[in-house]
């Protein structure tokens, strides 16, 4: 059994004129087996909510608490989040020059388990996920993310949910800048991961495309920093139709 609890947190940024508060009290479980879908307007907050729980330095925490499993994971480093089990696809990964692929994805492995892969069945892992990922095996000897297509990017951070094997994976917004084709093969190897036992799920998007491959158990409304409604499936499909605007300019 895998939860991630989140209750009530409140967080900040610091900006020129002084701290501004992004989420105003956000209250959120995912249990394992469970897929959580958070969808809202530009600047509700929904990216500050993952690079919070990832632990970025650029976001404070002024109240509230996250725990994975009962662990205090605001307690955490950022590499302990990692290795308790929260894993971050991020909506612009990062280019890392020199290091190349192979060895950023064996080091990280290494980095969580505590050991390092067995060799011969770490190649095997690692050249079956770029196979279902339809990477290149050549893939592997390049630079991580430099010189990637928005397409490679995301099939790498899939990729890594893939052999790193959290317990919860947070994707914000994984669908940005996919062709149809890339969001196919994304979207089932998010598929394959929540099919594991004890798995969750939270994946941040504006748009609905995604959730027609990845099926939500619940959709989550942000608005201003606070979650404005809840319900299933079918809220995706009324935003969808609807937009956001009988949630805009209300107090929640």
């Amino acid at each position: 059994m895998s939860t991630l609890e989140i209750k009530d947190l409140k967080v900040q940024v610091k900006t020129e004129d002084g701290p501004k508060e992004i989420l105003k009290g956000v209250t959120l479980t995912i249990k394992d087996g469970e897929t959580h879908a958070i969808m809202g307007p530009n600047g509700s907050g929904k990216s500050t909510l993952a690079y919070s729980i990832a632990g970025h330095p650029r976001y404070e925490v002024t109240g509230g608490t996250v725990t994975l499993d009962g662990e205090d994971v605001l307690e955490m480093s950022v590499d302990e989040r990692a290795r308790a089990g929260l894993f971050l696809a991020m909506q612009y990964p990062v280019e890392v020059p020199g290091v190349s692929v192979a060895n950023f994805l064996r080091t990280a492995k290494t980095a969580i388990d505590g050991e390092a892969p067995k060799l011969r069945t770490w190649v095997k892992d690692v050249n079956g996920v770029m196979e279902r990922m339809n990477l290149d095996a050549s893939f592997s000897q390049r630079s991580v993310n430099e010189g990637f297509s928005g397409g490679e990017k995301k099939r790498h951070e899939i990729a890594q949910l893939d052999l790193l094997d959290p317990k919860v994976a947070i994707l914000d917004e994984t669908d940005s800048g996919l062709d149809i084709d890339a969001l196919k093969v994304v979207s089932e190897g998010v598929n394959r991961f929540r099919e594991r036992e004890g798995k969750g799920v939270l994946l941040i998007t504006h748009y609905t495309r995604i959730l027609r491959y990845i099926k939500p158990d619940y959709v989550h409304v942000f608005v201003d920093g606070q979650v404005a409604d809840e319900g299933g499936p079918e809220l995706a499909d009324e935003l969808e139709a609807n937009g956001y605007e009988k949630y805009l300019g209300t107090k929640v």
